[in-house]
């Protein structure tokens, strides 16, 4: 054992996040963890802490910074109110299979099991388990064993399907001098497909006549992106991205087939059902890209499968596929692009069909919108917007236009361009944004939000000011799409109970004035036709820019007005 340094546990803690490779750390101060402040003021030059407002907002940073990689993100809390502040960012990176690290600070040990001040039992809070938060939940009681917990979260959160883990840190616990090394930085252990399941791979794709491939999930690199596609070139496979996982396929790529999950193209969704052979290649196949299992029938579909997961738990879980493998996305893709098709493939037409059905699709509507058109809005982004900007998303009906409108660059390219929660969580996209900006300041940042969703995490667009993001040659620009309504709400309520709305009408804030009050610039944009010179202005140096986009409440969906869905409700009632 090496010599090292008598000092407090939480300067030990700090170091120890440095030696797995961790610069920036997001969180929100409190009493509970002062030891590890202090060890991060003491190692400033080496890692700096992110101050957010709140800390679903800390936690959401993380968890994009998990996305981002290529190592964890990590987020502070204090215990009790701050931790259950921070599940909803826990949550998301668990239904995301991000990694990420949440460390959590604890009343002391002498105090415990008393319901001391904002006590709780994280193990319980957290409860590890395949329909739980967190993958593995710790308390350190043992300030020389620090260095080995901290190991051991990275090396969870990374290995097998990835995902947040959590450590509790007692207070008095980190105030103990202590003089032991740190570990070496965590290497994730990769699983390689079987030769032999490869072969039947191999067997399955020679014996079909209509196949495709749907990949997503977490756990890619550029290098597993460029596999992907050499294999799905050479053996001439239509290729779709699993539910807000667009980026794992290059959306410019003539096999490029579109993306499966909200606001799912009709000849897409009849493509995956015809289809005699299935590849999801990272994907769980969870209720959204699989359309409520509906798309893709559990647990016996009606289309071969095989079935490509980093997590052995999840092989087997809802879907009993004719082939699974177990293997990381790195050795997956690789070890796919290693099989030699045959001289001549029978569904050339198959896949070049499927490209022009993705092509029709994310074309605006030959009916322009007025007076302002988000299909054109969108359009007018990705035309203006450097090829790597990182686009960010939370939730609602408005995501629906962003994601059928941009071509998301393939992360083989850039890295992430898509930032946008599986799980959901509203409020998820402008923290995402201001961390992308901070971790990546050369990239443009952009958050399309909606006006229910923007309000649930306003306030880090103080931190974004406050840690300088915009200080480099990337831009942070948000987009507020505002129709007075938690609309996907609205769309449910008119589908299920036309006519009978309740809870979903806002009273919402000016806007552009919210975001000069935090020092940032603004905008307000009612027309199509002016949107490109606002935008430009954006990419402009200065402060972070937010556009206030007003938008009819009628207009639910690229595809549906609410009339249109209520009058629907309405007849299918009559007609029952």
């Amino acid at each position: 054992m090496t010599d090292a340094p008598i000092r407090p546990a939480g300067h030990l803690l700090v170091e120890a996040l440095i030696a797995q490779g961790v610069d920036t750390v997001f969180g929100v101060p409190g009493e509970s963890y002062l030891a590890v402040l202090d060890g991060l003021y003491e190692h400033s030059e080496r890692i700096r802490f992110i101050t957010c407002r709140h800390e679903g907002g800390a936690a959401f940073m993380a968890e994009a910074q998990g996305k981002l990689g290529p190592l964890p993100g990590v987020c502070f809390v204090t215990r009790g109110p701050g931790a259950a502040n921070a599940a909803i960012g826990l949550h998301t990176a668990f239904q995301d299979s991000t990694p990420m690290v949440l460390l959590v600070g604890q009343v002391a040990a002498g105090q415990r099991d008393r319901e001391a001040f904002q006590e709780l039992d994280y193990r319980q809070v957290f409860g590890p388990g395949t329909l739980g938060m967190a993958k593995w939940v710790a308390e350190v009681g043992s300030a020389e064993r620090l260095p080995e917990y901290v190991a051991r979260a990275f090396h969870t959160a990374q290995q097998g399907r990835p995902g947040p883990v959590v450590l509790v840190l007692p207070e008095d616990m980190l105030r103990q001098p202590v003089a032991v090394p740190v570990l070496p930085q965590a290497r994730p252990a990769q699983a390689w497909p079987a030769p032999g399941a490869l072969r039947d791979l191999r067997r399955l794709l020679l014996d079909s006549q209509r196949p495709l491939v749907i990949a997503g999930g977490s756990g890619w690199t550029a290098g597993s992106a460029r596999a992907l596609q050499r294999f799905a070139e050479a053996w001439q496979l239509p290729v779709a991205c699993g539910f807000r996982f667009q980026d794992t396929f290059d959306n410019h790529h003539p096999n490029h087939a579109g993306d499966v999950g909200i606001g799912l193209s009709p000849a897409l969704a009849r493509r995956v059902r015809e289809a005699d052979l299935l590849i999801a290649l990272g994907v769980r196949l969870g209720e959204m890209t699989t359309g409520g299992y509906q798309l893709i029938e559990a647990p016996r579909p009606a289309q071969r499968l095989v079935h490509i997961q980093a997590g052995a738990e999840e092989l087997g879980r809802v879907y009993a596929a004719d082939l699974m493998l177990h293997a990381g996305m790195d050795a997956a893709a690789r070890a796919l692009e290693g099989l030699s098709p045959p001289p001549q493939l029978p569904w050339a037409d198959w896949t070049a069909g499927a490209r022009a059905d993705a092509l029709a699709h994310r074309a605006a509507p030959a009916q322009a919108v007025e007076p302002l058109d988000l299909a054109r809005v969108l359009q007018t982004v990705q035309a203006m917007a450097p090829a790597d900007t990182v686009y960010t998303n939370g939730a609602g009906n408005f995501s629906v236009w962003l994601h059928r409108h941009v071509a998301y660059a393939g992360l083989q390219h850039h890295g992430r361009t898509q930032l946008a929660c599986t799980s959901g969580a509203m409020g998820y996209g402008l923290p995402a944004a201001v961390a992308a900006a901070l971790l990546q300041p050369q990239r443009t940042v952009v958050n399309v939000a909606g006006d229910g969703d923007v309000l649930m995490t306003s306030q880090e667009m103080a931190t974004a000011v406050a840690h300088g993001a915009n200080g480099g040659a990337g831009r942070l620009v948000v987009l507020v799409v505002d129709n007075g309504g938690y609309g996907t709400i609205r769309m449910h309520q008119e589908r299920h109970h036309p006519g009978r709305v309740c809870g979903t009408t806002l009273h919402n804030p000016d806007f552009a004035a919210l975001a000069r009050a935090y020092g940032w610039r603004a905008a307000r944009v009612e027309r199509t036709a002016d949107f490109a010179a606002a935008f430009a202005q954006a990419l402009e140096p200065g402060a972070p820019m937010l556009i206030h986009l007003p938008h009819p409440a009628e207009i639910s969906t690229p595809r549906a007005t609410l009339s249109a869905i209520r009058e629907a409700a309405l007849q299918a009632r009559s007609a029952a």
